[in-house]
């Protein structure tokens, strides 16, 4: 996700945060997923929705590259009812020891989402295995 243009990243700030919106994350939450500068009150986040790109931070764009493949994940998952892709997020899962895959996410920071990504997308998975061997 380098070199993107203003457009780009307001459109995309735009996409996650309807995303994060749809799965039931409160906005102070958002700040957090999404690693904003702190201080961010979550009231901005509105802004996100509007017209405001996101920032263009390293750490913000890994976030929502990790967030579009649980996305994604969960739509090839769970492809008939996008309803059950939010319900599990917020249920403990037995292969995450039983951690809620939301409560990772907001808990643990990128390696948060990066472990939710890993487990629900096995193609990511076996790129990330193959970097560090």
């Amino acid at each position: 996700m380098s070199a993107l243009t203003q457009e780009d990243r307001t459109q995309l700030g735009r996409l996650v945060v309807n995303l994060l919106d749809d799965w039931g994350i409160k906005a102070s939450d958002q700040v957090n997923i999404l690693a904003l500068p702190d201080g961010t009150p979550g009231r901005k986040m509105q802004r996100y929705h509007e017209d405001t790109p996101l920032p263009d931070d390293p750490e913000v764009m890994k976030r929502v590259e990790h967030l579009m493949g649980i996305a994604d994940a969960l739509r090839t998952t769970f492809p008939r009812n996008a309803n059950i892709a939010v319900i599990w997020l917020k249920q403990p899962c037995k292969r995450l020891r039983r951690r809620r895959p939301l409560e990772i996410m907001l808990e643990d920071g990128l390696s948060g989402l990066i472990t939710v990504r890993t487990h629900l997308d096995c193609s990511f998975a076996w790129r990330e295995s193959e970097r560090t061997d």
